[in-house]
């Protein structure tokens, strides 16, 4: 397991464990991962949010810039042989 793997672990254990430090992470993303050690470059915003059993956060990553259209076009998760592949959607 890499490093930053390891801290985003840790990270969601301690705001688990910790509701003020949870709290302080949702309203000061970048303020809090610099206090416990998390490089934030500059010019990046950081959204913290927490999922519920109400709301559920999908995010979608950026497109990578290095794949083509046709290699995209196999990538996702949807339907093949009529079934779908997504956990979500099964």
């Amino acid at each position: 397991m890499n490093d930053q793997s390891n801290q985003y672990q840790q990270l969601i254990a301690k705001c688990w464990a910790d509701e003020a430090f949870k709290q302080r992470l949702l309203a000061d993303p970048a303020g809090t991962l610099k206090a416990e050690g998390m490089a934030v470059p500059a010019g990046v915003r950081v959204q913290v949010v927490e999922n519920t059993a109400q709301v559920f956060t999908q995010v979608i990553a950026a497109r990578p810039t290095d794949v083509s259209d046709v290699d995209l076009s196999g990538a996702g998760g949807g339907y093949q042989d009529g079934k779908s592949h997504n956990p979500l959607l099964s």
